[in-house]
């Protein structure tokens, strides 16, 4: 296994249960609102293999709100 597949994997399962705690009756919005950005930010270069040869994110359509300037 790749070094970072393993940090990739259980970043990725703890953003999914960190998901799942937001979707319960009485789960602490501050903790949510402070955790899921710092995992998110952790996440390390995704495994080879995860996205196609010659994939861009940043290619694309454009969303509502982007690209608009006033």
């Amino acid at each position: 296994m790749c070094p970072n597949c393993e940090d990739f994997v259980l970043t990725v399962a703890m953003l999914g249960q960190l998901a799942l705690y937001a979707d319960m009756f009485g789960a602490d919005q501050d903790f949510i609102d402070t955790l899921g950005p710092c995992l998110a930010a952790s996440l390390p270069e995704p495994p080879p293999g995860l996205f196609p040869p010659g994939y861009d994110p940043t290619e694309g359509p454009e969303y509502p709100g982007e690209g608009w300037t006033p």
